[in-house]
């Protein structure tokens, strides 16, 4: 991060330095509606996502068993318990000497004692704090299973109430075999209400030996996928429609070890056959059900591009970083990434290419910017390798794939990226709005921006309003920089609210098995990606109101490798207080439609009045649209219990022309759409 210059802080230089939320006289805002300042990127606002507060299993991905091939633990089938009803005996256990392939190196046991009709013996699973069951809706159950012989049962498959007895559904199995076989049941609910107080049972009643393995159940997906994801969360990520989606995200990506990173090999093919890992950056299982061609056909169904994030040879221990050195250690690291680049977009014909057709996807995918590594900037110490990992890969894609555009995580010299991926977390509203000016004076001559990740962390699961303000204020800065900073892209995404499910606050989109919902900094990201035009106006400022601000004294962390320790001439002192404006605003045109929308951010605690004048347009039509993002406090957010506390109004509104005064409601994200002609 920079500290803000001269020229970044004209706004504050035109403002009273008061410590009112309003100036005495209403702010002044000049639009000229003749010039384009810059264009807008096409691709300024899309999606971030790594495997982090159980994102994927147990979050988007829509698969509902926990633990499904028994790989969680070498020592016991967590998450799945024993059922033993009226007498019924067995013992369930894994057992590594049967297994469905070379993938999976175990199954799991079940030994029935005793059975009878009225004696059934099973396991179940309780899903990722519960299974979610609806009215009237079709599940697909599946798993592999074999009987020892003797066994002539068959296997009752349910739905089962936590509460009690009752069934929600109930399917079978007629018999098994000797041998593994796959079994995909149908279970249709009625009018069971919905709940996710449940569990999926497979029981018999009859004595013998069963073992199991790969065992799955599916809700309806979106766009009917198979091994798809959960309806609820992709339509709140289609509604904001995403230019593009990074992954497979940021620690997630490097892993706590190299050999805990995401290794997309191993994420591609059959499910059954995904060995999965430990997710050991957050220190979760990860199943890799969402692999590589799921993160792609994510991208397929909600029309964004991929951002594809390869593995450099970096991954970042809590106890000291994991490091390849460039040369010929890493060059099979290298490799690598250009044969995952071939499977994203190679022809059939090629080798990669023809393993995805096999995969279930003939054609290949667009892909335009690869990003090599993440947050490689902890990697300092003694120089660090990056510079080096770097124009290795570098060289290797450029080579084979010159159009890719090609991203560094932190600034390199040797080679000149395409663009860099800059992260900035805030801890504060006031914060992130100091920011908001960073870009007004970076220089257009380096490589292009990629905000990547990016969030003001104020609310917990999600972002209250007071975070969303500071995000809209950080917003407008890029909005109105979009010349240099060409994607963005908040993070982490998701969060499963359940106690256990966050390992990060804040987070963009919450949910529980059953239910998710949009926080205010959601709904902000969505007013920004759908009202925006392709050119930014210029705009001028006067009499902005500002507000007093203390910025923290800045902690002293010790890094990975650690640093020196911290003496009186190093401590951290506290900086000056800052005036921070209250108002922010940016502008842009719309060539095709000559719409204007001005987008006015009010995070003080009064109405604030502006007056807007508009020039370089023969006239503004007197009718318009406002869409008002607001509530009565910034602490006001959204839950699974009240999901649209703080959600957009949109109204018509009068009274419009080329020069109007409006008054914008206290803590408000407001976007004006103008109708020029």
């Amino acid at each position: 991060m920079r500290p803000l210059t001269a020229i970044a802080w004209l706004a504050l230089a035109v403002a009273p330095a008061v410590s009112s939320a309003q100036s005495a006289a209403p702010a002044v805002l000049r639009i000229d509606a003749g010039k384009v300042a810059a264009r807008v990127s096409p691709m300024l606002y899309g999606l971030m996502t790594e495997e982090i507060n159980f994102s994927y299993d147990g979050g988007l991905y829509a698969e509902l068993v926990r633990n499904r091939s028994f790989m969680e633990d070498a020592k016991a089938p967590v998450h799945w318990t024993l059922i033993q009803e009226n007498g019924g005996t067995g013992t369930m256990a894994l057992d590594p000497s049967q297994k469905i392939g070379d993938a999976i190196p175990t199954s799991l046991k079940l030994t029935i004692t005793a059975a009878s009709a009225s004696r059934h013996v099973g396991i179940a699973n309780e899903g990722f704090w519960g299974i979610p069951v609806r009215p009237n809706t079709r599940y697909r159950a599946s798993f592999y299973a074999k009987a020892a012989p003797g066994f002539k049962g068959r296997l009752n498959v349910s739905l089962v109430s936590n509460d009690g007895p009752a069934i929600r559904v109930l399917n079978q199995v007629p018999s098994l075999t000797n041998e593994w076989r796959k079994y995909e049941v149908p279970l249709t609910t009625g009018n069971a209400p919905a709940s996710a107080a449940n569990h999926l049972l497979i029981s018999a009643a009859a004595p013998g030996t069963v073992w199991f393995g790969m065992v799955s159940l599916f809700p309806p997906t979106f766009n009917e996928r198979p091994n798809g994801n959960r309806r609820d969360i992709m339509q709140l990520l289609a509604d904001m429609k995403p230019a593009f989606l990074r992954f497979p995200g940021g620690n997630y990506l490097e892993g706590g070890t190299i050999a805990t990173r995401f290794d997309w090999k191993k994420t591609i093919g059959d499910v059954s056959q995904r060995p999965g890992h430990m997710d050991d950056a957050w220190r979760y299982w990860s199943s890799d059900g969402m692999g590589l061609l799921e993160f792609l056909e994510w991208c397929e169904d909600l029309h964004m591009e991929p951002l594809l994030a390869v593995y450099a040879g970096y991954s970042m221990n809590r106890e000291g970083l994991q490091r390849v050195a460039p040369g010929p250690d890493l060059a099979p690291y290298v490799q690598d990434a250009l044969e995952e680049i071939e499977y994203v977009t190679g022809p059939a014909a090629t080798t990669w290419g023809a393993r995805r057709a096999q995969d279930g996807h003939p054609a290949p995918f667009p892909l335009s910017y690869v990003e090599i590594g993440n947050e490689d900037n902890f990697d300092r110490a003694g120089g660090g390798t990056y510079e080096g990992r770097f124009a290795q890969f570098f060289d290797a894609i450029k080579a084979r794939y010159n159009k890719l555009q090609v991203i560094a995580t932190t600034p390199v010299t040797t080679r000149t990226p395409d663009v860099i991926d800059e992260h900035y977390y805030r801890n504060s509203e006031d914060e992130m709005a100091s920011y908001a000016h960073m870009y007004d004076d970076r220089p257009r001559t380096g490589p292009k921006v990629f905000v990547g990740e990016w969030a003001t962390r104020v609310g917990r699961p999600t972002p209250n309003l007071s975070a969303a303000l500071g995000d809209a204020a950080w917003m407008t800065g890029m909005e109105r920089n979009s010349d240099l900073v060409i994607m963005s892209s908040y993070a982490p995404l998701f969060v499963n609210v359940n106690p256990g499910g966050m390992q990060w606050p804040t987070d963009l989109i919450g949910y529980d098995a059953l239910n998710s919902y949009g926080s205010p900094a959601y709904y902000a990201q969505k007013m920004f990606s759908l009202y925006h035009g392709d050119a930014v106006l210029p705009v001028e400022a006067q009499d902005v109101p500002t507000r007093l601000w203390q910025p923290p004294t800045p902690s002293r962390r010790r890094g990975p490798d650690g640093e020196p320790p911290v003496t009186q001439a190093t401590r951290p002192q506290r900086p000056p207080a800052q005036q921070v404006p209250t108002l922010f605003y940016s502008a842009t045109l719309s060539s095709a439609t000559h719409t204007i929308f001005l987008k006015i951010v009010n995070r003080a605690a009064a109405p604030q009045e502006v007056r807007i004048e508009i020039g370089g347009v023969a006239s503004i039509e007197p009718k318009g649209q406002s869409v008002v993002l607001s509530a009565p406090t910034p602490d006001a957010t959204n839950s699974i219990a009240q999901p649209t506390q703080v959600v957009p109004v949109a109204a018509p509104i009068d009274g419009l022309g080329t020069s109007f005064t409006r008054t914008f409601p206290p803590y408000s994200i407001t976007v004006l759409q103008l109708n020029g002609k």
